[in-house]
């Protein structure tokens, strides 16, 4: 997990700076943009499928916490697409 992670950190940082090196050629300056805007929809939908998987093994052990558990998971979702909404808004601004 360490590993990904670490690969996944370095991913992002090499794109993070791609907008120089695409700025010297002509048509090329949105696919920086582009590659921001999925890696941050790729890191959400990581985070609601943790988010979900979380929830459903959580009901299973305490069904009696069903109630509380979903309320808490929808708030953290709405949460974690606030902020990938601002990644994106953010990607597009650069």
């Amino acid at each position: 997990m360490k590993k990904m992670f670490l690969m996944f950190a370095v991913v992002v940082a090499l794109f993070c700076f791609a907008d120089d090196v695409f700025a010297a050629t002509d048509g090329n300056s949105n696919i920086g943009k582009g590659i921001g805007a999925g890696l941050a929809i790729i890191g959400a939908g990581i985070g609601l499928g943790y988010i979900g998987a979380g929830m459903a093994e959580s009901m299973a052990r305490q069904p009696e916490m069903a109630g509380d558990l979903r309320n808490a998971s929808i708030i953290i979702a709405a949460l974690l697409e606030g902020v990938a909404l601002f990644a994106l808004l953010i990607c597009f601004l650069i």
